[in-house]
């Protein structure tokens, strides 16, 4: 499916989602609700919303600074929303990352380090939102106990995080048990007629090096530029923090009482799941289950609107900034060619 496609793929889900949300959720008195909204307060909305493009923009200037690449504060800003538009084409938000790389090997960085960088920004993002579960519970655990569902997410949070951080141990102080593993893998795919034998050693070295490549970039956060990754780090807290607190600030704009943590761990957990949804940018479950995050905080008849009104500030406002990027930068047939090229890439490791 061509890029134009699936962008149109994504606003279609978009219209029914949003037209679906609204029309099982309001009634006469949201607008009544809404004509008491502080305007203040939605502006801050706006605000925050920009402040995060600026510190993701910052953590890329730290993690380039980390492998030794020089980029601007314009350079990056574009790689901050070009990813919306990367993210918004393709399933489970994997989208980004091609794109974010061309951009990054566009302004001077190697192909290499490009992939360094938007891995670890990723792998950054993931975690802290894992993270952020296991202190939401000691500080808000009756919110748990009282919300049955949330017990399995928080379960199947704390297993993903757990792994990642064996994973990634493992990755950096035993890469040989990587290449192991990966051996073993590409056995069984040879036994089961996946790889022809005699590409087996060609794929084996690949993944080996593939292996290596990796290895090295990672250390390259942790010794020479480990003060900019730290930075980076940080930066990457303080960004998912203004994020989320677009949340909690629409719901006092209307009138509403929110307890600041429990709303964080309920949004934290929605975020975490979005990244493993199978539809173009999450679209569809992005709506439905932001309307049921609301729903946990404000009465059913405001929680679709509210909803609709958080991913039209948060995701909606980048992904038309982004799209309006690449097409500038790309046009529709030059962004088909970085999925392309992305595609070939996985197809080589593959075999």
């Amino acid at each position: 499916m061509s890029v134009k496609k699936s962008f149109s793929f994504f606003i279609a889900i978009v219209a029914i989602s949003v037209t679906g949300v609204l029309f099982f959720s309001i009634d006469s008195s949201t607008f009544d609700v809404l004509a008491k909204a502080n305007p203040s307060l939605l502006v801050a909305c706006l605000l925050l919303v920009i402040l995060g493009w600026c510190l993701d923009s910052l953590k890329f200037i730290c993690l380039a600074k980390a492998v030794g690449e020089h980029l601007s504060f314009k350079h990056t800003l574009a790689t901050v929303w070009i990813n919306y538009f990367g993210c918004a084409i393709t399933p489970m938000q994997s989208g980004g990352g091609p794109f974010q790389i061309y951009v990054l090997y566009k302004y001077g960085v190697t192909v290499g380090k490009s992939v360094a960088i938007t891995l670890v920004r990723t792998i950054q993002i993931i975690f802290l939102l894992a993270t952020i579960v296991p202190f939401a519970l000691i500080a808000e655990p009756e919110f748990i106990q009282k919300h049955y569902m949330l017990k399995w997410f928080v379960v199947y949070v704390i297993v993903f995080l757990a792994l990642t951080v064996f994973v990634l141990i493992v990755s950096v102080w035993r890469p040989k048990w990587l290449k192991k593993c990966g051996s073993w893998l590409l056995l069984r795919m040879r036994w089961l007629g996946i790889i022809k034998p005699k590409l087996f050693l060609r794929a084996a070295r690949r993944v080996n090096r593939e292996i290596d490549n990796y290895n090295n970039d990672i250390k390259l956060f942790l010794s020479s530029g480990r003060n900019w990754f730290l930075l980076s780090f940080i930066v990457a807290c303080v960004h998912l923090l203004v994020y989320m607190s677009i949340m909690p600030c629409l719901i006092i704009a209307v009138g509403f009482h929110v307890k600041y943590l429990q709303c964080i761990l309920a949004e934290s957990l929605f975020i975490f799941l979005l990244y493993f949804v199978p539809t173009p940018g999450a679209s569809g479950a992005a709506e439905g289950g932001a309307a049921a995050v609301f729903g946990l905080f404000v009465p059913w008849n405001m929680a679709g609107v509210m909803a609709v009104t958080w991913r039209l500030i948060s995701e909606y406002t980048g992904i038309a900034v982004g799209t309006f990027m690449a097409v500038k930068l790309l046009g529709w047939g030059g962004a088909d060619e970085v999925m392309k090229e992305d595609n070939a890439r996985f197809n080589e490791n593959a075999k």
